[in-house]
């Protein structure tokens, strides 16, 4: 197939562009390099620089014609949402827009939206929270993200654009930039190897569903291929999957586990905690699951995998705290 991936050379979307590049799929990778680097382009692939709202981009389908869309570029700070709700509707809603226009004109086959399990349920009361959890999302990126499903489910009722949205949790993994709108994985990795105390905000009670960057590859591979319900009679949950392990684990667990991964333990910064971000979360995955996905590996053993990497491309950073 043609596939485009969007934000491609970032962290989860150059990992996406590699798998389909893997099977044989020809890719083209959207992204402006605002925040991704060339670095972590798969050999194979075409780059486009530009913005997903540049309406030059229509151009590029026409071209093209792609069999597939895996749309990853986004804003991701949830910080920043708070601070600019405009920015960051901009990127997310009228960005995703100028694609879903571009795809319903050239008849896309299929398109692939990361959403955020973290966030458009706001703090549900079931833990871990299945898709048909009532949605409150307490942050402009929750409500941007929510907001991109329900303009990708007009489109496919009113349109006939076929569609699948991917709600993420807390993704991690090699690639992952410990600078800017990094998680907390990459961040403590980076202070562990400089010996430096390991910053929580808040009580470190906070819990978060860690689901590896593989997994989630795995997940876009189900997701491309996956038999959807009919139009007719569908909801915004009946072309959505959680894509996480259904474990919370707290902040304090994440920096005893890294301190018995890396051997280092230099010890909490503890600051009071941040507008914005969620208590709990933690995702059910039984819809993907039963696509044939799951997790392959334990935290611990991912973790490992991604402070190796860390460590061997020597990240040579200002550490700036956990997320």
């Amino acid at each position: 197939m043609n596939v485009l991936v969007t934000g491609g050379a970032g962290f989860i979307g150059s990992h996406v562009a590699d798998a389909f590049l893997a099977r044989g799929d020809r890719v083209w990778i959207l992204d402006n390099l605002s925040s991704g680097k060339r670095a972590n382009l798969p050999q194979g692939a075409e780059l486009v620089v530009s913005d997903i709202g540049d309406p030059g981009v229509r151009d590029l389908f026409r071209d093209v014609r792609f069999d597939l869309v895996s749309h990853h570029a986004a804003q991701i700070d949830v910080r920043i949402s708070v601070a600019d709700p405009a920015r960051d509707a901009r990127v997310n809603v009228l960005g995703l827009l100028n694609l879903t226009e571009a795809a319903r004109e050239t008849g896309v086959r299929r398109f692939l939206y990361v959403s955020s399990g973290g966030v458009v349920y706001g703090e549900p009361e079931l833990r871990p929270t299945p898709e048909s959890t009532a949605k409150g999302p307490l942050s402009p990126y929750g409500v941007s993200k929510l907001s991109g499903e329900h303009y990708l489910h007009y489109y496919r009722k009113i349109h006939g654009l076929d569609y699948v949205a991917l709600r993420y949790s807390n993704v991690f993994g090699p690639r992952q930039d410990p600078h800017g709108e990094a998680g907390v994985v990459a961040i403590f990795s980076t202070r562990l190897l400089a010996n430096t105390p390991l910053t929580i905000f808040g009580d470190g009670e906070a819990t978060r569903d860690y689901v590896f960057v593989g997994d989630v590859v795995a997940a876009n591979l189900r997701a491309a291929e996956a038999q959807l319900p009919p139009v007719a009679g569908s909801d915004l949950d009946s072309t959505a999957f959680n894509v996480g392990t259904g474990i919370g684990t707290s902040v304090s667990q994440l920096a005893t586990l890294f301190e018995k991964v890396s051997g280092r333990a230099p010890g909490r910064d503890y600051k009071e905690a941040r507008a914005g971000e969620l208590r709990h979360s933690a995702l059910d995955a039984s819809r993907l699951r039963k696509l044939g996905w799951a997790p392959r590996r334990t935290l611990e053993e991912n973790l490992c995998e991604t402070y190796d990497w860390i460590a061997k491309h020597q990240v040579k950073a200002n550490p700036t705290g956990a997320r």
